[in-house]
């Protein structure tokens, strides 16, 4: 008799249906899986056995193939475990075909029969309802991540014998969920760590407000305890929160790396990475031999903040310029092209030589050379990519004595959330979100300049020999600021400024 059952596959960022169709027919006894299964699915076949056998349903002696299909796509994961155990059972005759019918099954068996929660729900219980599904089947442990998708009935099983009495129609799970999970609002910007606790580094703070407003990426530079990871580390108290659509688009990329929990699902504060300088290029960028979202992924929509930059190697970081530019990473391997969101605002923080103290002489012990060789180690491409480059200078005792209150991230939260305003009604319909997302011709559109503008800036590209990258990069930058301005003009102040941002830049690389 035949059977046919639906679960689901992820390949990259995007999900698959998949047909899990049992035949089981008298002859050799036997029990195959074809359908380009990976080993881990190869598996299912003693895992199943075993788990019937011991909730109580022995299997006859007799042959069993199951196809996974579509054939042609290669399939990963002990997510078919429960498919293709209830596709068993309907072809035993022991559950109807109509049980399943508009069903999704996902879910790892043990060998006691207990089901375990599998990677990537969250993406694949929403392609199911995209194409009409209308009721999921998934381990306990799952449940509310299926929850997510507000238009699916999400049934959370905890063993076999709890599925097979939801599907039976027999008793409803005591783990169903019917209120869909809410955004957690647990961790809230208002917990972060505040930028009142920083004394003086105006200039700094100025520009990471910039850099919050328009998404730009951000370079800080300065002697070791000035405060730059400090300053890094408050950057996500500022940034506007994340909308349901961005907070969905996080959720998948945790959720296909194992990563989603409940009290992270829908996030409102956006995700702030900060990898270790020996991370390797894999790590970064993503892969394996089963490719998964690396670091820069799981930064999507939010903040990749690499402290000590040039202590990275600098073939890992030069793997961040492509995924600068398109906002993505592409992984190709045998099994096909695997691709990952990478949309995220990149921080970095770096001293200026190796003692940190350069270019004060009067405790800089660093030769020209080693100086020139330890800035190098930050390749010109990256560089040119950095919209806003600061230098943190050295406190001074005053700064940390005075009895000053300095802005809290409530305020500058404030000011960064009216520039986002007027960044959303710019870019209503464009499917861009920030200032920093505009290609070269949303350049052309959205930051016109006057006259007496396009001098200076014609002026300004002579004489600070910009590239057409570093160009429109002043440009959206200044498009940021005139934002923060509430103006809709950009002005030469407003350039100037942005200019100011690529100066230090020059000071220490030229």
């Amino acid at each position: 008799m035949l059977s046919t059952t639906t679960s689901g596959a992820v390949y990259g960022i995007c999900s698959h249906l998949i047909q899990v169709e049992v035949d089981v027919s008298q002859g050799l006894p036997g029990f195959q899986i074809v359908g380009l299964p990976g080993s881990e699915v190869r598996e299912a076949r003693e895992r199943v056995k075993v788990a019937l056998k011991n909730v109580g349903i022995k299997l006859p002696p007799v042959c069993i193939n199951v196809n996974l299909s579509p054939a042609d796509l290669p399939k990963n994961g002990t997510m078919f475990d429960l498919p293709v155990a209830v596709g068993i059972m309907i072809a035993l005759g022991q559950l109807p075909q109509e049980a399943v019918r508009d069903t999704l099954l996902l879910g790892e068996l043990g060998l006691s029969g207990e089901l375990k929660p599998v990677k990537g729900v969250l993406p694949i219980v929403r392609e199911a309802a995209e194409k009409g599904v209308k009721r999921c089947l998934l381990p306990a442990g799952n449940a509310w991540e299926g929850t997510l998708v507000r238009e699916m009935e999400v049934v959370g099983v905890r063993n076999i014998g709890e599925a097979v009495a939801v599907l039976s129609g027999k008793e409803q799970s005591p783990q169903e969920q019917d209120e869909p999970v809410t955004v957690q609002e647990e961790k809230t910007a208002e917990s972060l760590p505040d930028f009142a606790d920083i004394n003086g580094q105006h200039g700094p703070k100025r520009a990471a407000e910039v850099a919050a407003a328009g998404f730009h990426n951000l370079l800080l530079i300065g002697a070791p305890g000035s405060g730059k990871t400090m300053l890094a580390r408050r950057i996500p108290s500022i940034l506007p929160p994340l909308s349901t659509e961005e907070g969905m688009e996080v959720a998948v990329i945790y959720s296909i790396s194992g990563l989603l929990n409940s009290a992270d699902s829908l996030r409102r504060t956006r995700p702030f990475l900060n990898p270790h300088h020996t991370i390797t290029g894999r790590a970064l960028a993503g892969g394996g031999r089963l490719p998964m979202p690396g670091v820069i992924s799981l930064a999507h929509r939010g903040v990749l903040f690499l402290d000590e930059l040039p202590e990275f190697k600098r073939e890992t970081l030069d793997i961040l310029r492509q995924p600068l530019e398109d906002r993505q990473v592409q992984i190709a391997r045998n099994s096909g092209s695997y691709v990952y969101p990478a949309d995220f605002m990149l921080v970095g923080a770096m001293n200026p030589c190796p003692c940190g103290f350069y270019p004060d002489r009067s405790r800089c012990r660093c030769t020209p050379y080693e100086v020139k060789r330890y800035l190098n180690r930050v390749s010109g491409p990256i560089l040119d990519r950095m919209d806003i480059c600061v230098e943190a200078l050295p406190m001074a005792f005053a700064d940390l004595t005075v009895k000053r209150k300095e802005e809290s991230s409530a305020r500058i939260r404030e000011r960064v959330m009216a520039a986002r305003e007027r960044q959303v009604h710019r870019f209503a319909g464009t499917g861009l979100h920030f200032n920093a997302d505009m290609a070269a011709g949303d350049v052309k559109r959205y930051c016109v300049l006057g006259e007496a503008e396009l001098r200076y800036m014609e002026r300004m590209f002579a004489a600070l020999q910009l590239s057409a990258r570093a160009y429109h990069r002043i440009l959206k930058v200044a498009r940021t600021i005139a934002d923060l301005d509430g103006s809709d003009r950009i002005g030469e102040m407003h350039l100037a400024e942005a200019i100011c941002y690529r100066q230090s830049d020059q000071k220490y690389w030229n």
